[in-house]
């Protein structure tokens, strides 16, 4: 008869959290296993020394690392591991029943599961569960951790930064455990995801020495281990329609790319949203959580995308209308609220949040071009007639403002660029600077600063942004363009 093995929770730290069974256990094992590191103490063992009884045999686990900065940390461990399986199997092998020790539970995140996959096809094994830190972190702090159709995801501090980023950015709730050294990369993923101030922090949670405080908060230099990050369920998240069922249209500035160019308000109206509704391509920057329903469309059809929000919100849903940029400049905006003056739409709310614009983000990366009085014009057709747009293009010149010009090309424009320089060079010195840039903040960026009289039609295309320099517009020596803020005269 070989003895028994037991994989056993005790919980996060207060030994009054260790269940029923899993003190039975440890009080009637005849050996009991727990883990530490070179200086000797167990969170685990201080958690169960009540149940401790006289006689038992301990067997300490030590560490021979503690980080993973050894040339060979995996083989080191594993070699470790293999050598704990044997002196656990040899009291197995002489019929004791065995206890390993794991603080929160065995199976998450905890040292018992490489015990386990050596032992159990071994020896009668049996996993007790055990309270988790995560769910322990949300006890203390009294916020719900998920609810309803919220999805949990829990992460390793461990991950590098654009791998917490990509998780981060769905807007559900997060654990994040594994802290200590890692903080300073956890909080930059925060930061990038606009998410820092949902953050909560949690230091040894149900113990004497437990902390919490907003992560913001935190100095990293104090960060131990055995702590983690929590961005719960949101209060925002679990309002409920108003009395009379109506939802609402938000309509949302996603900015010209990326997540670090999305506003924390912009990012917690798509958290919040039951729908997500708008051009496709769009759409694809923004990462759903599971509960979330996606409308997808083409960009024509601004109208019935808006009339379908606007109907969503009327049955009671939520949803959020996304838009490059800022939604009021040539987007959504005006689009929804055009539709929202039909009768039946007349009590459904509707709110616009502001995004960066694709002026301002090109502008930044070439100085200040727009540093002085601009106008911004769209150079698409589709809704206005070319005359109503070259009469603009006349005025702004003549007026010696620079231009921010949207839309400049599509596949079916292809003339207007053209018509444009020539328009403007009426007004304006072949010397004038002219930024273009193309999907600036995205992976395929490219800013191009060149003379007006330079200006090719053929390299522009809708993902492009041009801005055409005033009289005083200049271009320096370092390659900065800047509009002076005082005007001669």
């Amino acid at each position: 008869m070989t003895g028994r093995l037991y994989g056993v929770g005790v919980g996060p730290g207060d030994p009054e959290l260790v269940t029923v069974k899993a003190a039975r256990l440890i009080r009637e094992a005849d050996v009991v296993v727990f883990h530490s590191a070179r200086h000797g103490r167990s969170v685990a063992r201080r958690v169960a020394e009540p149940y401790l009884r006289e006689g038992q045999v301990e067997e300490q686990l030590v560490y021979p690392v503690t980080t993973e900065d050894s040339d060979d940390y995996q083989g080191e461990m594993d070699a470790f591991y293999e050598e704990c399986a044997e002196r656990l199997a040899r009291h197995l092998d002489a019929g004791r029943d065995v206890v390993v020790l794991a603080a929160g539970d065995p199976f998450f995140y905890g040292s018992y599961m490489h015990l386990h996959k050596r032992l159990a096809h071994r020896y009668p094994a049996e996993v007790v569960p055990g309270v988790t830190s995560v769910s322990a972190g949300a006890a203390v702090i009294g916020r719900p951790l998920v609810e309803r159709d919220e999805v949990l995801t829990v992460l390793p501090g461990t991950l590098p930064v654009d791998a917490l980023v990509e998780h981060l950015s769905g807007g559900d709730p997060v654990a994040v455990v594994k802290l200590g050294r890692t903080f300073p990369n956890v909080r930059e993923a925060l930061e990038k995801t606009g998410r820092l101030d949902e953050a909560w922090y949690v230091e040894r949670a149900t113990t004497g020495g437990q902390r919490t405080s907003p992560l913001s908060e935190v100095d990293a230099d104090t960060v131990p281990y055995f702590s983690l990050a929590l961005l719960p369920s949101s209060d925002r998240r679990r309002a409920s329609v108003s009395a009379s069922g109506v939802g609402e249209v938000v309509v949302v500035g996603l900015g010209p790319a990326g997540p670090e160019w999305l506003t924390p308000e912009a990012r917690r109206a798509l958290v919040e949203a039951d729908d997500l509704v708008g051009y496709v391509t769009y759409l694809n920057r923004v990462t759903a959580s599971p509960r979330q329903r996606v409308h997808a469309s083409d960009n024509k059809v601004e109208s019935e995308r808006a009339a379908f929000a606007l109907d969503l919100a009327r049955r009671g849903r939520r949803v959020a209308v996304v838009s490059s940029g800022d939604p009021g400049v040539f987007a959504m905006a005006g689009a929804v609220l055009e539709v929202a003056e039909e009768e039946q739409f007349a009590d459904v709310p509707v709110r616009v949040l502001p995004g960066l614009t694709a002026a301002h983000a090109v502008a930044s990366r070439v100085g200040a071009p727009l540093g002085h009085d601009y106008c911004v014009v769209s150079l698409s057709d589709r809704l206005k007639p070319w005359e109503v747009i070259a009469g603009r293009l006349e005025a702004a010149a003549a007026a010696d403002l620079v231009l921010a010009i949207y839309n400049p090309a599509s596949r079916s424009r292809t003339w207007q660029v053209e018509a444009a320089r020539d328009l403007l060079l009426r007004h304006r010195s072949p010397d004038t600077p002219v930024v273009v840039g193309r999907d600036v903040g995205g992976p395929q960026e490219d800013v191009r600063v060149l003379r007006l009289a330079d200006l090719d039609p053929s390299t522009v295309d809708m993902r492009c942004l041009l801005l055409i320099g005033s009289t005083q517009t200049r271009l320096t020596d370092r390659g900065t363009v800047f509009t002076p803020r005082r005007y001669p005269g």
